[in-house]
């Protein structure tokens, strides 16, 4: 049963409802993300850039950031060069920014959360963006939007400055093929820095309003033996 049975019996419902009910629409909203996507390339491409930087952050991994990298993807087929490069930088800024943050302020994190920040200099580092997760499962309403700004700065920057790839995976490790690659480093840097900035700073707001103001004490009144 748990080898064979259940596995086969649970893939053929999910595949059904996949087919049959969530996959149509799934499918017409990847659509038309795309179709917008492509009405913003060309005269607008610090827009684009900052636009699928935040993409690329929003679910790190997920349906939004697979939109936005196969339009990179589909971008490279048609000889356009400079989008997979922005979606390249800007899905290496989360989990870079985030080994920043447990290195700047680590009392902010949870021993379990610095330890991911030390494999996560790696995993930003070959773009894989799934390394920010553990964080943002933690602390979404801090950890995302502070990723998101982050991500869409380095994804303007590189679309503003020209930068190019044209390669569709590899991070750091690709960096001979990039063009421009100093203009690169120093978007993804950027982004880095101000993701970082934003979730110290979340954190910092976030573990004041837990704590709240200190309780006022009041000295308990002397009252006078009588009799």
């Amino acid at each position: 049963m748990p080898v064979v049975v259940i596995p086969l019996v649970s893939t053929l419902i999910v595949g059904f409802l996949m087919i049959a009910a969530i996959g149509q629409p799934i499918a017409a909203v990847t659509r038309a993300m795309t179709d917008w996507l492509n009405g913003l390339n060309g005269s607008n491409a610090v827009l684009l850039g900052g636009l699928l930087g935040l993409m690329m952050a929003f679910d790190m991994g997920g349906p939004v950031n697979k939109v936005a990298y196969t339009f990179g993807v589909a971008s490279l087929a048609s000889g356009n060069l400079h989008v997979m490069a922005a979606v390249m930088a800007a899905g290496m800024t989360p989990p870079l920014a985030l080994a920043l943050a447990t290195l700047v302020r680590p009392r902010r994190f949870t021993p379990a959360e610095r330890q991911a920040g030390e494999a996560a200099w790696l995993l930003g580092a070959s773009f894989i963006t799934e390394g920010a997760i553990p964080f943002a499962a933690a602390d979404p309403i801090r950890v995302i939007p502070s990723l998101m700004i982050g991500s869409a700065v380095t994804g303007a920057m590189a679309m503003g400055l020209h930068a190019s790839s044209p390669a569709p995976h590899g991070g750091i490790w690709v960096i001979g093929l990039i063009g421009k690659p100093l203009v690169w480093l120093v978007a993804i840097a950027c982004g880095t820095v101000v993701s970082a900035a934003c979730v110290v700073v979340a954190k910092h707001l976030g573990h004041a309003v837990r704590s709240g103001p200190e309780p006022m004490t009041v000295e308990p009144r002397q009252v006078p033996a009588v009799g």
